[in-house]
Parts: structure tokens; sequence; C-alpha cells
């Protein structure tokens, strides 16, 4: 069975900083493109960060020079470090897992962030 559990969620002053983890289980990890996504209240899920098997990273232009994305292979987790928040990145954060040679997506349950002005 694939888990994704996202956590480092929480409530943050603009400024600030959060870091976030998915743990993953249920899959061969180094194999997968993982992600974080993001979505706000009334707004589509959007793309924030993506990192490859080799360690490729693309980011959404709202994001760049403020977030980065990581990888741990040997703990089955990734990583979303988020600098300089403002109250526009207030959504919940999906982690995203996804094979490229079966074009299967795994999701997580989603973690809050909140940012206040």
């Amino acid at each position: 069975q694939v888990q994704l559990v996202e956590s480092g969620g929480g409530l943050v002053q603009a400024g600030g900083s959060l870091r976030l983890s998915c743990a993953a289980s249920g899959i061969v990890f180094a194999t997968k493109i993982m992600g974080w996504y993001r979505q706000a209240p009334g707004k589509p899920r959007e793309l924030v960060a993506q990192i490859t098997s080799g360690r490729i990273t693309n980011y959404a232009d709202s994001v760049k020079g403020r977030f980065t994305i990581s990888r741990d292979n040997a703990k089955n987790t990734v990583y979303l470090q988020m600098n300089s928040l403002e109250p526009e990145d207030t959504a919940v954060y999906y982690c995203n897992a996804f094979a490229s040679r079966d074009f299967r997506n795994y999701w997580g349950q989603g973690t809050q962030v909140t940012v206040s002005s």
C-alpha cells in the first residue's frame, strides 16, 4: 500500500520559514519524480516544486529563490524548505510521487500552511 505522509505545516508570520517533509512507503522512492503541490481556497491545485530521481529541480515562478526542494533516498523522504513566506503562500500543500514509467500518480493527504500578514 502506497503512503505519502506530509508533516511540518503550521501557522507562521510573513517573512518566516517552514520545512515540509513527506515520508513515502510502498513505492520505489528513488525512481520517482517527487513534487509538492498546493491548493488555496477557491483555486486549482498548482505545482510548487519537483525533483527528479537525478535531482533535477523545477519551481513555480512564484516561489523561485524562496523555496528549495530536496530528497533523501535513504529515508524515502522529500523536503520543501520555505523561506520568506508570504500570505499568498497560504494553502494546503500536497506531496506527490509520479512514476514516469507507467504514469501513476500518488498523493498525500496534505498539510495546511498559513502565513499571516
